[in-house]
């Protein structure tokens, strides 16, 4: 049985990585003052900020079906079945529209709904590819990695309010009290939903939140205070020397612990604009052992 891995540029895998870890990698869409454009396909990371920071309108978007299916009709011309793994259906609605294309390939596709986004996503692509490597059929790594839905969490925190302003995620005067005190609020994302987590005065103080925060989840919620039974990840947007940064110091903390860090997929980007940080912990499976 010769099983595919899809997941989408949510992930924070490019098309090149993709081909590198032997993952196929469906492009998220994006509408920019009403032009769509596809994430690492005919728009890029820079691209994307520089359009952001000028006020350009942005919205996310999902792949249309026509898109999903070619993709998945291509692949089954080389594989028996696929594994797909979308973003958090608590955070679009792509994953749903998936699991309803998904009932036409009965037998062929599954779609795996594991309240994932970004890195911690990125990290189930693999591991999919990993347990498919062993001889694990689709639909058992589906059950295997919905049954690990909560063994992760995500903590962001963000350099403005201003683009949480414009999402509607916070209020006007929220908004400008907040700008005023200096906020950085933290985010959480447990479980596929995005929920204020905690706040700070300066990126030093809310990295040390976050820290707090990770040695938690590592002691009580993974059972492994010493991250040797989990990954973790550091993300960022447009952010990248403060991330190396925040490596190292977790590094420190950490020594035994697998670290991969990278971008924040623009769907996240697009709500909390450049300058984010977050840092998160996946718990390796125990079928990978």
């Amino acid at each position: 049985m010769k099983t595919a891995i899809v997941t989408d540029s949510n992930s924070g895998i490019t098309q090149k990585q993709g081909e590198e870890l032997g993952i196929f990698v469906l492009p998220m869409p994006f509408m920019i003052d009403g032009q769509t454009y596809f994430e690492d396909i005919d728009l890029t990371h820079e691209e994307f900020y520089s359009r952001l920071e000028k006020g350009a309108d942005i919205s996310t978007s999902q792949p249309s079906p026509a898109d999903v299916t070619e993709l998945w009709d291509r692949i089954l011309k080389e594989y028996d079945e696929i594994v797909h793994i979308p973003m958090s259906s608590g955070l679009s609605s792509s994953c749903q529209t998936a699991r309803l294309l998904a009932e036409d390939y009965e037998d062929k596709v599954y779609v795996v709904d594991n309240h994932r986004i970004s890195v911690t996503q990125r990290q189930a692509a693999v591991d999919a590819r990993d347990l498919a490597a062993k001889g694990w059929s689709g639909n058992q790594i589906k059950t295997i990695l919905e049954e690990a839905a909560r063994d992760s969490m995500i903590y962001i925190t963000v350099d403005t309010l201003k683009y949480l302003k414009k999402g509607g995620r916070i209020t006007t005067a929220a908004a400008a009290l907040g700008t005023i005190l200096r906020i950085k609020p933290i985010l959480a994302i447990d479980g596929g939903k995005l929920d204020a987590f905690s706040k700070a005065r300066t990126m030093n103080q809310a990295r040390s939140t976050m820290l707090k925060a990770l040695e938690r989840d590592l002691a009580e919620r993974m059972e492994d205070a010493g991250a040797e039974k989990t990954y973790l990840e550091i993300a960022h947007t447009s952010n990248e020397e403060m991330a190396r940064e925040f490596e190292e110091q977790i590094r420190e903390i950490y020594p035994r612990a697998e670290i991969y860090t990278d971008r924040l997929s623009l769907s996240i980007a697009c709500h909390i604009g450049p300058g984010s940080l977050a840092c998160a912990c996946t718990k390796k499976l125990k079928e990978l052992e």
